[in-house]
């Protein structure tokens, strides 16, 4: 009797050793087991994503990071509440958001992977990035759509001050240029602390297609401080046109596409009101004004209604219609600092001249100064990239 039961419980252990094994087998990662020498099956694809599902208040400008290990990154998809995209690049085995992300917004992100086990995972984080307490507003020129001049600078415009270089760099870092045809180099520069223009290093090529974005959205600005949306204008350069007004000789000579168009009689400012030399664009046009010497700060000396003016200074100069110098246009001075021409002249200069056209003046002892309105032609190249808070050029990217 006491042999059979010691029978049964060998049996019996013989038996649990057998099912553990069949459970050791069935919970391995490692080959087919039974000791036959199968392969490494790999590993499943582990995923991060960054910033953790669930975060709040989160900082736009860190962006979206998603990183692989012990696999390879598929598709990376980043939308909005509204279902918009956010534009990212992969590298190796991470993906990162281009630009920075809005503020005060919900976020979803969803990333595929492969795994070394040949087996596909996909990972999902939702976030939410922090409400500013102030917000930066911008404005641009040229204006979406419009044909400028060969000289032509594009302004950004920005509704606070922004004094840290730190801050002033982050901003120009979220600034983009794209032409079409060739690279075209250039450079921002900061006229003030809320105006960053830029300029190609020699004038625009004739019938270049240029797109400028602001990509604000998520930019850190200062204390408290977030752009919260992106800013961008389309415009075409038009034909080269270039005038140049000779004090000695009383004449404008206005050439386009290098062939000389027309050379007209003027008058420039008299003595104590000599106009400005230097090279200017064209900065507005208004058919019709009226000349108020108070604007300058002598009021009282003359108020002048004036017909077909173009722009030359923020202080004041224009190019215009001046029937009552006729008599004086080719031979003497006889303005208050604008550069008078006959009705039919002005008229004409009017209709063939775009904002951002290069407008040259010599021979008079008063000079332009940078900043009296647009004026990156005043300034270098080498003076010019000075201006930039990076402290370097630019090379537009393909339109």
């Amino acid at each position: 009797m006491e042999a059979v039961v010691a029978m049964r419980r060998m049996a019996g252990a013989v038996a649990a050793v057998a099912v553990c094994g069949l459970v050791v087998a069935g919970c391995s990662g490692g080959g087919t087991g039974g000791g036959t020498g199968g392969g490494d099956a790999g590993d499943a694809a582990k995923v991060t994503i960054t910033p953790a599902n669930g975060a709040k208040k989160v900082s736009p400008d860190k962006g979206v990071t998603v990183t692989v290990a012990n696999g390879k990154l598929g598709q990376v998809t980043v939308t909005d509440a509204d279902g918009k995209s956010v534009e990212g690049k992969a590298s190796g085995a991470s993906w990162h958001t281009t630009w920075n992300l809005k503020p005060d917004t919900d976020y979803t992100v969803t990333a595929k992977a492969t795994g070394s086990d040949d087996k596909q995972v996909t990972r999902q984080a939702k976030f939410s990035t922090l409400v500013p307490d102030k917000k930066l507003e911008s404005g641009m020129s040229p204006l979406d759509g419009e044909k400028v001049g060969v000289g032509m600078p594009v302004q950004l415009l920005l509704s606070r001050e922004i004094t840290s270089k730190s801050k002033k760099q982050a901003i120009e870092r979220s600034l983009e240029v794209q032409t079409s045809g060739d690279p075209i180099e250039g450079g921002w520069y900061w006229v003030n602390d809320k105006e960053v223009d830029f300029r190609p290093k020699s004038y625009w090529p004739s019938g270049t297609k240029v797109k400028v974005t602001a990509h604000l959205a998520g930019v850190h600005a200062g204390s408290g401080l977030w752009g919260t949306k992106d800013r961008s204008t389309e415009f075409t350069i038009g034909p080269k046109h270039i005038t140049t007004i000779k004090n000695g000789t009383h004449r404008m000579t206005v050439k386009d596409e290098g062939k000389t168009v027309r050379t007209i009689p003027v008058s420039l400012g008299k003595p104590g009101d000599d106009t400005y030399s230097g090279t200017t664009i064209a900065q507005e046009k208004s058919a019709h004004i009226v000349m108020d010497s108070a604007t300058t700060g002598d009021p009282g000396a003359y108020r002048i209604p004036t017909d077909w003016n173009v722009r030359m200074t923020y202080s004041g100069t224009f190019v215009h219609s001046a029937p009552w110098s006729v008599g004086s246009q080719g031979s003497s001075n006889v303005s208050h600092g604008c550069v008078n021409a006959a009705p039919d002249n002005a008229k004409w200069f009017f209709n063939f001249t775009n904002r951002g056209d290069i407008i040259k003046v010599t021979g008079t002892s008063r000079k332009l100064e940078f900043g009296n309105g647009p004026t990156p032609w005043v300034l270098s190249w080498k003076d010019w990239q000075k201006g930039s808070a990076l402290g370097k050029p630019v090379t537009t990217t393909k339109l």
